[in-house]
């Protein structure tokens, strides 16, 4: 590979995000099981993660993944499990013959997109210019945490309060769903 042909690889790659962004997110507007709705949400949010990553937005790529992806996801999932909402049958999205066909095609073009890029001589570390960090006392992060705890702070509390409200919410509605 060519340095000529590294625009069109950013470009292809952002456009193949983003598609699989909004597609993920439509389907999850659209699915009737919470289950089925909750892994769409979360392939939305692989796909942001990887828009972030290409942005030079490693760090916002990692959290991303790690806090929504990873444990808000999981606290979805288990109150939604905990519910007990949706009948077994309605947790696979893929129906039928052309629904694993079409999920089969997009794995084996994601394989080979892998495996393309792994036998390519591109060295990637050197197409994005390196970010120029002023010296700082608190590093990279500290552009992203002193905003957040400093001015930002009593929306970020306010979240975490909300998101608990909201779950302990879910298991008193259980609760009393189950006492009838």
């Amino acid at each position: 590979m060519n340095n000529a042909f590294l625009p069109l690889f950013y470009t292809f790659h952002f456009y193949l995000f983003g598609l699989i962004a909004l597609a993920s997110a439509v389907l999850f507007v659209t699915r009737k099981s919470p289950v089925a709705a909750a892994m769409w949400l979360v392939c939305t949010m692989f796909a942001l993660a990887a828009l972030y990553v290409m942005l030079d937005a490693q760090f916002v790529g990692v959290m991303q993944v790690l806090v929504y992806t990873g444990a808000i996801m999981v606290v979805f999932l288990f109150v939604v499990m905990l519910l007990n909402l949706g009948q077994p049958g309605d947790i696979s999205d893929i129906r039928g013959k052309w629904g694993r066909l079409v999920a089969g095609f997009i794995g084996i073009a994601l394989v080979a997109e892998l495996m393309a890029l792994a036998k390519s001589p591109l060295d990637l570390r050197l197409v994005v210019p390196p970010v120029v960090v002023p010296p700082q006392t608190g590093g990279v992060i500290a552009g992203i945490a002193a905003p957040m705890f400093k001015e930002y702070l009593l929306a970020f509390e306010l979240t975490s309060i909300l998101l608990l409200a909201a779950i302990m919410g879910a298991v008193v509605l259980a609760k009393k769903k189950d006492a009838r």
